[in-house]
């Protein structure tokens, strides 16, 4: 799955099961974080415009799903990440919860555009190669289930952020977030107005 559906998807759960800003930030890192082996393409396209030569994107395949995809750094990312939180019991076990959320994310919805481009899950990587898993039925990256979970998810993260007045654009900044969140409930303000006029009209030509 795209990093944005992790972001948001681990941010509702977020939500849902702590109680204090910073705890809650840090449990949606813990669903994020584990594509940071992806940022070998950054290395890859700063490379290939100094050297001249053609991208071929060699630190991405190598190290993407295999850094931060397994046990070892599901276990090192939640004990980096508990020793910043509030109620560190409870953020250890999100942590460690999330984290193989985004893995069950990536297994069943990262899929590239042709029917064998198959991504597994090399969970012990990188201490050990096995056991490596894979899900034959498995989404593709920009395919319709993708984009139909990521609406589902992201439709209720906004109606979240208007009901608690906080979105998950705190995770980036939380200065950013006020505005933010201020233009959601601007706009649903005005949703619920145009309903209302809607509603008297409706109920005038019945009369």
């Amino acid at each position: 799955m795209s990093p944005l559906t992790h972001l948001v998807g681990s941010w509702l759960v977020a939500v849902a099961t702590t109680n204090n800003p910073r705890d809650r930030k840090l449990v949606t890192l813990a669903g994020v974080l584990p594509d940071a082996d992806g940022l070998g393409a950054v290395a890859d396209v700063v490379g290939s415009w100094i050297t001249g030569k053609e991208c071929t994107f060699y630190y991405y395949q190598t190290y993407h799903h295999l850094l931060l995809h397994g046990w070892p750094a599901a276990i090192v990312i939640s004990v980096l990440l508990t020793s910043f939180g509030k109620q560190r019991g409870r953020v250890f076990f999100l942590c460690l919860l999330i984290f193989h959320l985004h893995l069950l994310g990536d297994l069943i919805g990262s899929r590239g555009p042709e029917v064998g481009d198959l991504w597994p899950i090399c969970y012990s990587e990188p201490l050990f190669r096995h056991p490596i898993w894979f899900w034959k039925h498995q989404w593709k990256l920009d395919g319709r289930q993708n984009q139909t979970f990521f609406a589902v998810v992201f439709a209720t993260a906004l109606w979240l952020a208007v009901k608690r007045g906080f979105s998950f654009v705190e995770i980036i900044s939380r200065r950013l977030d006020a505005p933010f969140v201020k233009v959601l409930q601007k706009w649903r303000h005005q949703l619920w107005k145009i309903k209302d006029w809607a509603t008297r009209q409706n109920f005038g030509l019945l009369v």
